[in-house]
């Protein structure tokens, strides 16, 4: 009714620049998931593993079977992407304190 006359301000984003420190911070963290997530699999799998199913009906041995996998394959997927961004991090931070340090010669 009245809210033709109201003007939004825009919105500032200040982007901030990535520095050494966060970017270890950010691995760190992301290393302590892939780990967790890492033991989650494998005691996951262990379980699965050592629980055989027993069942004579093939359909239920082959779900069973099917959602065994999908359940491993996922929690092996968050790991793989963990470990990923970890090192990923790791890499940046080694890349800015070259740039810093060869900034900091010339």
């Amino acid at each position: 009714m009245s809210d033709q006359n109201v003007t939004q301000a825009p919105e500032q984003r200040t982007q901030v620049s990535p520095t050494p420190f966060r970017c270890l911070t950010g691995a760190i963290m992301s290393g302590g998931l892939a780990f967790a997530s890492y033991s989650l699999m494998m005691a996951s799998a262990t379980t699965f593993a050592n629980k055989p199913i027993h069942s004579d009906n093939p359909m239920v041995v082959n779900l069973s079977s099917a959602v065994r996998t999908l359940v491993v394959g996922i929690i092996a997927l968050g790991t793989g992407i963990f470990g990923v961004v970890a090192i990923g991090l790791l890499a940046l931070a080694v890349q800015l304190l070259v740039q810093q340090l060869t900034k900091q010669k010339s």
